[in-house]
């Protein structure tokens, strides 16, 4: 079982950055982050393919979040601008553990971080 340990969640202002950092126990393929405002359901917010630099973004942080990955440290990140209140939620790291494309389905996702809560005061 792979573990997934995210930091890097915090309280800042709206218009502020934010990076979070997600580091794997072992080897995994798609990886992605998604959140889960207060009342709602869990969303999707980006992706990453195992291979090459592919990405996949929400609309709604779309040129504002940047997904990337760094092998050779096994770590994903999340960059995190011009943040808004509407962006508050608790935001989760999420890994497959085969080799297959991305998804913006949670229920494709094979292991879980415990989530790290982003709050954006107006």
């Amino acid at each position: 079982q792979v573990q997934l340990v995210e930091s890097g969640g915090g309280l800042v202002q709206a218009g502020d950055s934010l990076r979070l950092s997600c580091a794997p126990s072992g080897r995994t393929f798609t990886m992605a982050w998604f959140r889960r405002a207060p009342g709602k359901e869990r969303m999707f917010v980006a992706a990453v393919h195992w291979i090459g630099d592919r990405t996949y973004y929400a609309d709604s942080v779309k040129g504002r979040f940047t997904i990337s990955r760094d092998n050779a440290k096994n770590t994903l990140y999340l960059q995190m601008n011009s943040l808004k209140p509407e962006d508050t939620a608790v935001y989760y790291c999420a890994a497959r553990r085969i080799a297959l494309p991305y998804s913006d389905s949670p229920g494709q996702y094979d292991y879980w971080g415990q989530g790290t809560q982003v709050t954006v005061s107006s």
